[in-house]
């Protein structure tokens, strides 16, 4: 199994250190970051065998699915921005996702694209250019649903998920470490369920196989190519409005219920949007609207705690 970047991701100077087994992608990607390294810096490995969720929560890790992390440089980023990133990565994700499995099972109808919160956006791990116009086109909304195609439905949940068909399919972290130097150290860490979907979950889960021909290599070169272009819409910042509304194009719930619980209380209503921040808007029955920084979301069967 072997790893490589995305053209685009080495035109963009992105480098990959390749791995047979680490304890963890976002560990090895800091601790790159503590000897000087400065990114971007892709981190893989075959296996994982100490991964991560959100809230210190393990990530089971069963060989084949994908673990990446991401060392970005946030040098010139407004610090209440560095958080976004998470929505800039869920947007590459999901739209990676959708390119490896037309390209594996193009629909014989559809066109294949041409190349293949903030808690969940931004965790403390020891410390708990104008947008591109011609990128952004790259990024026209792919409904993926089900309505007669046959097809997978691939949707962001809030803050940091990837689900298909409503379970879970992957996870997104994001760490951020105050180095010595004075300079802050962000990494972007990727699960995604390509071979299989762990067992003995509070919440459904599900895999990429056996349905669709995807490995975690393909899924992984595809993913460096669509960051490079979320990244560039982006722009330290600049461009996240471009990308909340990328962002809320590929969400599920928009408009449907939704529960939140938080350490303090429970909020429902219904999911209005996010905000500029990247915060949860939920519209409550009496048409106030309350806004959510993190809490575990509930919608339908797309309920996870990880």
């Amino acid at each position: 199994m072997t790893f490589r970047l995305s053209p685009a991701a080495r035109a963009e100077g992105h480098r990959l250190h390749s791995h047979d087994r680490l304890g963890s992608t976002n560990t090895e990607a800091l601790a790159r970051a503590r000897e000087g390294e400065t990114g971007p810096l892709w981190v893989a490995t075959r296996l994982q065998e100490a991964g991560r969720g959100r809230r210190g929560n393990v990530w089971q890790s069963p060989e084949g699915n994908l673990f990446a992390s991401l060392l970005w440089p946030v040098q010139g980023v407004a610090p209440e921005m560095v958080a976004t990133l998470g929505f800039v990565a869920g947007v590459a994700l999901v739209d990676a996702i959708r390119d490896v499995c037309r390209s594996s099972h193009p629909h014989p109808h559809s066109e294949v694209p041409a190349s293949a919160g903030l808690e969940g956006g931004l965790q403390g791990s020891p410390d708990p250019l104008e947008p591109s116009c011609e990128a952004a086109l790259r990024f026209a909304p792919q409904d993926g649903g089900m309505g007669g195609t046959g097809e997978a439905s691939f949707r962001l949940k809030w803050p940091n998920d990837v689900l298909m068909n409503g379970k879970k399919l992957a996870g997104i972290l994001l760490e951020a470490e105050q180095l010595p130097s004075g300079r802050r150290a962000v990494v972007i860490g990727f699960g995604v369920n390509v071979a299989a979907a762990p067992d003995d979950l509070p919440y459904p889960a599900a895999a990429l196989r056996p349905a669709h021909a995807v490995d975690a290599p393909r899924l992984l070169e595809s993913l460096t190519e669509r960051f490079v272009e979320a990244a560039q819409i982006w722009n330290k910042g600049r461009g996240f409005p471009k990308i909340r509304q990328l962002w809320l194009e590929r969400a599920a719930g928009v408009g449907a219920p939704v529960s939140v619980r938080t350490a303090e209380t429970t909020l429902s209503g219904v999911f209005d949007t996010i905000d500029e921040g990247g915060r949860l808007v939920i519209l409550a029955p009496d048409g106030t609207r309350r806004t959510v920084t993190a809490g575990e979301v509930h919608f339908g069967s797309a309920a996870t705690a990880a």
